[in-house]
């Protein structure tokens, strides 16, 4: 079984260890439980973890072996910092969970129970049009908008809620499956991809809200994991990462789960007024107009439109 760091483009040579003078039959390799032979160039995989599983033949009876290997990206993200192009007022008390513009209007989910909101902001002013408070007992988290519906998670609630665009009414839920807990949300136009605080991001029906494929996020590395707020950006995945040290977000390809870009927004955070609750970067929203990038964080004064620029 391979024991090196395994990146795309590799190649696997697999082999039984046996004893002196030990004999066996026959052995079956499988990657994933899809057989293999014993000779493996890895290609067009996702990142992640993979099992590979050997099933050794000998005098009628069988034994299995199994291992589990991590796939690295290839390449090292490349580095990116920001220009600030604007600063717009943000409302403090905002525990900003999810933002995503829409319409020219802003849409914005809160957290923290008892304080969780679902809001549409005229970003220019920082006015709040429009605001919904979700009942005490839910810990608001990340949001998207796909045709005419609004789709917001919950933390730890198991539990993500469907509202009307235009009125902010109700219109149904969808319960968690193997995703435990509700932290980040986007879509590309036909499904949702939705964050839990692991390295996965799950790839979700948008109609009955079932879990359809996961991609696991890696660097060449390590695994990648407290990924916060998501945005969808001309086919890539934009990601908050949790983090109270560091302001930084990631650029993720949804295809294999590869972390192609990493940017430094440290500074932002001294920009805006500290006050007693100011908490971490989180908040990211595309302008499709403008072609501009809008960050805030939890409880910031702030909302920047930003441009990024290659390291």
């Amino acid at each position: 079984m391979p024991k090196k760091q395994l990146t795309v483009g590799d190649s696997i040579n697999l082999r039984i260890a046996l004893k002196k003078n030990q004999t066996i039959d026959s052995v079956h390799f499988f990657w994933d439980q899809q057989p293999t032979s014993e000779h493996i160039k890895v290609k067009n995989q996702k990142l992640g973890t993979h099992l590979i599983k050997a099933v050794v033949f000998k005098d009628g009876n069988q034994t299995t072996t199994e291992k589990e290997v991590q796939l690295f990206a290839s390449n090292p993200p490349e580095l990116y910092t920001y220009k600030i192009l604007n600063e717009f007022p943000h409302d403090t008390e905002a525990y900003t969970q999810g933002l995503e513009f829409s319409g020219g209007k802003l849409f914005e989910s809160t957290g923290l129970r008892g304080q969780s909101t679902l809001r549409v902001v005229d970003y220019t002013t920082g006015e709040i049009e429009n605001k919904i408070a979700l009942d005490k007992v839910y810990f608001g988290e990340g949001l998207t908008l796909l045709e005419d519906k609004i789709y917001q998670l919950t933390w730890q609630e198991d539990l993500a809620f469907i509202y009307a665009k235009n009125t902010l009414e109700t219109l149904g839920s969808f319960a968690y499956q193997n995703s435990k807990e509700g932290w980040g949300l986007c879509n590309d136009g036909h499904y949702l991809y939705k964050s839990d605080g692991t390295n996965a991001i799950w790839k979700l029906d948008p109609q009955s809200g079932k879990e359809l494929e996961k991609i696991e996020v890696m660097t060449n590395k390590s695994a990648l994991n407290k990924l916060n707020e998501l945005e969808w950006i001309d086919g890539k995945i934009f990601a908050n990462t949790y983090q109270f040290n560091k302001e930084v977000a990631v650029i993720i390809n949804p295809e294999d789960g590869t972390v192609e870009g990493v940017i430094d927004f440290s500074g932002l955070k001294e920009k805006v007024a500290q006050i007693p609750t100011l908490n971490v970067l989180n908040g990211m929203a595309f302008h499709p107009t403008r072609k501009t990038l809008f960050v805030t964080g939890k409880n910031w004064s702030k909302l920047f439109e930003v441009a990024l620029i290659k390291k």
